[in-house]
């Protein structure tokens, strides 16, 4: 199989920022470090994600959205191949999210990495990706699979919003995502 999956690098942010409460914001990016790179410079991944001067708290100081900065920083501290994400921006309000998906779009340009995000959302589904995979409700099974044409730099409000009712004519479900 082309990538060996043994050989990739996958990072993880769940829907839950999932932090060790009894370690700092530095030390919950560090854990998923390999041993080689644990004492590597971190201020760089800090400040993108406007950590810096969180470094030394615990998670119990942190708002919800400080905590995604921090579990979506460990997930790209990894420098992975592939980022898999479930609804990181979920309960955040549209600032925070929007702010977010701006990193995560960035760090996934830079880093030349995949991205597989699971969300509810539909606008920010149309604004971060290069195809949806539209999944039925339970039992789930694939519904379609939409390969969106304008590049991520093209893509305004106005287009995503004419793509989304597209989508919700189509597909009863997506009618209030």
């Amino acid at each position: 199989m082309t990538p060996d999956p043994a050989r990739l690098a996958i990072g993880v942010a769940f829907q839950e920022p999932r932090l060790l409460p009894w370690r700092t914001v530095e030390e919950n990016i560090r854990l998923v470090l390999p041993r080689s790179r644990r004492g590597e410079d971190l201020a760089p991944l800090l400040a993108r994600f406007g950590l810096a001067d969180h470094r030394a708290r615990y998670p119990s100081e942190l708002s919800l959205g400080l905590a995604r900065r921090v579990s979506l920083a460990r997930a790209l501290a990894v420098k992975p191949d592939l980022l898999v994400l479930d609804e990181p921006f979920v309960s955040l309000d549209n600032q925070a999210a929007a702010e977010l998906r701006r990193y995560v779009a960035l760090a996934a340009a830079d880093g030349g990495m995949s991205v597989l995000m699971v969300t509810h959302n539909v606008r920010e589904a149309l604004e971060l990706a290069d195809r949806l995979v539209l999944l039925a409700p339970r039992p789930t099974f694939i519904l379609d699979e939409v390969r969106l044409e304008a590049p991520r730099g093209l893509r305004d409000g106005a287009w995503i919003e004419t793509r989304r009712a597209d989508l919700a004519a189509r597909f009863e479900g997506l009618r209030e995502a």
